[in-house]
């Protein structure tokens, strides 16, 4: 197997912490599985988003296991240690949500809680429209509903100015040149750019920026955003988010603006919005303390 700096990294800083490594297939697609806690503890499932891996939940996952989670954070297909799908239809959000449905039957055959940021956040949506009797509790980070984006990016020109940056990644080959040039200073720049002064460390970019230079790992991250454009999904089963759902959100984000809040928790049977004023898109990692603490009270009324 492949090593995982990021893992071993973890695993020093947290010599106490309950931790595992492993492959698991789901839907075809072969992806790399950390776990924290015991390991027969209830499973919760973590999704990261864009440009990050499982190592965004670092700041999660000990918390999780000291409250007797079993919390598990895979890479995502594209990312990292995970296997990388050829052709842009790999990438819709139907399939990539067979995905994630495939690794919660794994868990568990009782409902499963999950937790997600950003790209990992539309995924948690999507999933819980088409499967909801599978997620018992929905946490969602910084990620409208798709179909609340969807409408803002056709008629906000606020939210359309906010999200340029996905027409420039549907450029062949050119955005992952100059995301991974000179070690990747454009990837760490835009992470350091777009988030509180402080949240990443040097070391912390680097590792972000040396998972995303991994064969073909760029090509594959953002054939999340080609694919969202070219082959969008059909339509969902559902179209209210039946699971009690819990949105955190940073009001400071510079890509999604603060009007996507109230239309996402309508879409909802019950929704809680919890804002951050001075966090922005980086949540877990802006206020880690704070959201810990909502969501293991979130996560304890699942039980």
């Amino acid at each position: 197997m492949t090593s995982d700096p990021a893992f071993d990294a973890l695993r020093r800083t947290h010599p106490d912490l309950p931790l595992r490594t492993g492959r698991v297939r789901a839907a075809g697609v072969e992806l790399q599985v950390v776990e924290a806690g015991p390991a027969e503890g209830a499973p919760v499932l973590l999704l990261h988003g864009f440009p990050e891996f499982w190592w965004s939940w670092r700041r999660q996952l000990p918390a999780l296991a000291a409250a007797g989670w079993r919390a598990v954070a895979p890479d995502l297909p594209g990312y990292n240690l995970s296997e990388r799908p050829r052709g842009l239809a790999a990438y819709r959000l139907d399939r990539l949500s067979a995905v994630v449905e495939a690794l919660l039957d794994h868990l568990s055959p009782a409902p499963v809680p999950l937790v997600a940021h950003d790209w990992g956040g539309a995924l948690a949506w999507w999933a819980a429209l088409r499967r909801p009797e599978r997620i018992a509790r929905l946490a969602i980070l910084n990620m409208p509903h798709p179909a609340v984006l969807r409408r803002a990016l056709l008629r906000d020109p606020e939210q359309r100015r906010r999200s340029r940056y996905m027409l420039k990644f549907q450029l062949p080959w050119l955005p992952e040149r100059r995301l991974l040039a000179d070690g990747g200073r454009a990837l760490r720049s835009m992470l350091r750019r777009t988030s509180r002064p402080g949240t990443f460390s040097d070391d912390e970019l680097a590792t972000y920026a040396a998972a995303a230079a991994r064969p073909g790992a760029m090509t594959g991250m953002l054939a999340w955003y080609r694919a969202a454009l070219r082959r969008p999904p059909g339509r969902p089963p559902h179209q209210r988010v039946e699971p009690e759902t819990l949105i955190l959100w940073g009001l400071a984000d510079v890509a999604l603006g603060p009007a996507l809040v109230a239309p996402s928790a309508a879409r909802c049977r019950s929704a809680r919005v919890v804002e951050f004023p001075s966090a922005g898109h980086w949540l877990q990692h802006e206020e880690p303390e704070a959201v810990n603490r909502e969501l293991l009270a979130f996560l304890a009324a699942s039980g």
